[in-house]
């Protein structure tokens, strides 16, 4: 593992496999990886596994406003472990970091700041 390996998963926390991650939305875990492929969620190899953060999934289903923001990063370029960061790294200007702001749902100010990273 490298450096910005540790960094992430010092930012992300609890991370899930997919198994895990499909049995919280109850869904197969091939729908999960087709989630990956859409950006409606991201996921990185940890331990030679894909893995999925823990915070992307709350109440059963894929965080509000978490497919829009991880598109528009993607969009504006972001490799899956710069979204990563980008999302669990805190912002003065929120507060906290952009995946806090989306679990408060304020997905729109969260993806304004994205967008402005494309400019």
């Amino acid at each position: 593992m490298n450096e910005n390996d540790n960094r992430i998963d010092a930012l992300v926390g609890d991370w899930m496999t997919v198994k895990d991650a499909a049995a919280a939305l109850n869904v197969s875990p091939n729908r999960i990886k087709q989630f990956i492929r859409d950006h409606r969620l991201v996921g990185v190899k940890r331990g030679g596994e894909l893995r999925i953060p823990a915070a992307f999934i709350s109440g059963g289903d894929v965080l509000k406003g978490l497919p829009g923001t991880l598109t528009v990063l993607a969009d504006c370029g972001f490799a899956e472990e710069e979204a990563l960061d980008w999302l669990f790294t805190p912002d003065e200007t929120l507060p906290g970091a952009p995946i806090d702001a989306l679990a408060q749902n304020r997905g729109t100010e969260v993806r304004r700041r994205a967008q402005a990273l494309a400019l």
